[in-house]
């Protein structure tokens, strides 16, 4: 027997087009113009900015300043070096890191007219650093769409009852937009219907998106806004579920498919990819971090064209937090290349780090390419990208300078990445400066562990595939002996490789304390007192590294961010409490106090 397919967005391209369906981010593609920091509003870019124009709206250069100087004393600073050495105090200026130590030599350093900030026995920390997420596709989604998702609402009754509240501040005309529901989780029915919807509202048109964004559910009155008939023909590779009298339910599979209903909410209209991410980190500064990513560059667009939205955010002034892209391969290498996209392109905000290419789906979707078979069936996932397309495009990109961030989340697909790695090798690529990493690591062997260290390989761990699916995997998916192989972050530590902890946002929320704690604790959401293969917990220091220094060193970007070090940039976070003298189960409970990015204090309680 075969399972219900519901994959990933970031595997599965499922915000496709998103964009697409309201309007044109850009101009047409060509080069993507790169400039130092200047003042671009972000309002302007989405008024007429295409990527040839862009040059022009970046022309006037920004006034300077005397940089201000400003002492951080009276608590604990954890600088994250190589050492995890501690310091009193530390000195910033401008956005650069000028001092840190004793509280007489920083002071000594910053000279007698620095601001001070009396830290009162907190914590300083690098400011965190999530090494994958989808900040464009995710801003725009998450600017229009309110989240119902598990970490808000335990049950799908919530998230109804919720929805229902919506209803009274709705304006006339507008629509219930909402996102990241998740039945596997959300103790309820398997998938919202016409039933449940239209208990929200007759009137008032509804749409939820379904946390792995490939399946949405709508009410009759969202199907009628959209001028979708009873009699809709499902368009290729999507659909329209029927009962078994043929009428429609109101389930709908697939972005294809979805897009018709939700492409006609006013809301869609007005999105501004700019102004998504923008507000969207602006948000974020509230959890600690300053460095974000974009995983799968060019799928909301779906062209070259988001480069030019990464562009713009690289030269706003409004930018909370810094973002590394990567290409994804579904635009094809020519057309990146023919954009001018080259690896480094961008500035200290915004950057291209790498090429994005991916060998399976999810292993809670089902689409995760395995060694053996799921859990009674007899499939053995999906593979995304032959072996032979893996290693063509993985050697011609690494040869050309680019570092490859490669998706793999069942352990077939880890075989067919590091066949891909040995390729890179065998053609005389250095791997050290290839830096390949793979993306989500998820079904690990010890055989396979031994090849990334060999190959010189490091892993990105979704530690929420351990924390919010954990027993739904032991249990649906892979039988409690082979869930052992999932998320193996103390591994991989002692066997000498570099890890992150990523978020996969829109997957799971982006809060990096809370990663620090699963990854420490390994509790699962649905049996608390449940601790998935404890011997793969690891240290609070480790988990530390594994958001701070190590990110950075997978964004090629260790030289400026990641640790607390003289010369660096002036990104650090405020803790109420060092993170290593709580209980390991309060760790995501610590209170973020301020958010310091490039120097500008972005986030206070």
């Amino acid at each position: 027997m075969s399972k219900e397919f519901s994959g990933c967005p970031c595997c599965g391209g499922a915000y496709a087009g998103f964009f697409a369906a309201s309007r044109s981010a850009t101009g047409a593609a060509g080069a993507i113009p790169w400039t130092a920091k200047q003042g671009i509003s972000r309002r302007s870019f989405m008024a007429g900015t295409t990527a040839t124009g862009l040059a022009v709206a970046l022309a006037t250069p920004a006034v300077a300043q005397d940089p201000v100087t400003t002492i951080f004393h009276g608590g604990r600073v954890l600088t994250v070096d190589a050492d995890f050495s501690e310091a009193e105090a530390i000195a910033i200026r401008g956005n650069q890191i000028i001092s840190v130590g004793s509280e007489a030599d920083v002071r000594a350093a910053a000279g007698p007219n620095a601001s001070e900030v009396d830290l009162s026995g907190k914590t300083v920390l690098p400011g965190f650093i999530d090494a994958h997420t989808h900040v464009i596709a995710g801003g725009a989604v998450d600017s229009i769409m309110e989240n119902v998702g598990v970490t808000r609402f335990q049950t799908a009754e919530a998230v109804l009852e919720y929805l229902k509240s919506m209803v009274a501040t709705t304006q006339p005309g507008e629509w219930i937009l909402a996102r990241n529901f998740d039945a596997a989780l959300q103790k309820g029915p398997s998938a919202l219907t016409f039933k449940e919807l239209d208990d929200v509202s007759t009137n008032i048109p509804v749409f939820v998106l379904n946390a792995s964004g490939h399946l949405a559910y709508a009410n009759r009155k969202a199907f009628e806004a959209a001028g979708i008939p009873d009699d809709v023909a499902d368009p290729p590779g999507a659909e329209f579920v029927r009962d078994a009298d043929g009428n429609l339910t109101g389930t709908i599979k697939n972005n294809v498919a979805f897009l018709k209903i939700v492409s006609a909410a006013p809301a869609m209209a007005r999105l501004d990819p700019v102004s998504g991410v923008v507000d969207l980190l602006s948000k974020w500064g509230s959890l600690g971090l300053t460095t974000v990513s974009e995983l799968s560059l060019g799928a909301l667009t779906q062209s070259p064209n988001d480069a030019s939205i990464l562009t713009a955010l690289a030269n706003t002034d409004d930018l909370n937090a810094r973002i590394r892209a990567y290409p994804f391969y579904t635009i094809g290498a020519e057309a990146w290349d023919a954009a001018g996209v080259k690896p480094g392109d961008g500035n200290a905000m915004g950057r291209i780090a790498g090429y994005k290419l991916v060998a399976d789906g999810s292993n809670q979707g089902f689409t995760g390419l395995q060694r053996e078979p799921y859990v009674n069936s007899d499939s053995l996932g999906n593979a995304y990208m032959t072996p032979e397309e893996m290693k063509t495009i993985a050697v011609d990109r690494a040869s050309k300078g680019w570092q490859l961030a490669l998706h793999a989340n069942g352990d077939a697909a880890i075989d067919v990445v590091l066949d891909a790695c040995q390729a890179v090798r065998d053609a005389g690529i250095d791997m050290s400066r290839v830096r390949a990493r793979i993306e989500h690591c998820s079904m690990l062997h010890d055989d396979q562990i031994l090849r990334m260290k060999e190959l010189g390989v490091s892993a990105s761990f979704l530690i929420g595939h351990v924390h919010y699916w954990g027993v739904w995997m032991r249990d649906q998916v892979f039988g409690p002996e082979r869930v052992m192989h999932l998320g193996r972050c103390r591994s991989v530590e002692e066997a000498g490789i570099g890890f992150s902890l990523h978020s996969d946002f829109m997957v799971t929320d982006p809060d990096p304390l809370h990663m620090i704690e699963m990854a420490v604790t390994r509790k699962t959401w649905a049996e608390p007192d449940f601790v998935l293969n404890p011997a793969e917990r690891i240290s609070v220091e480790s988990a530390i590294r594994a958001i701070t220094s190590e990110a950075a060193w997978q964004l090629f970007s260790e030289h400026e961010i990641g640790s607390l070090e003289v010369g660096k940039l002036a990104d650090l976070v405020i803790l109420e409490q060092d993170p290593r003298e709580v209980n390991p189960e309060s760790i995501k409970n610590i209170r973020v106090i301020e958010t310091w990015m490039d120097g500008r204090k972005v986030y206070s309680v």
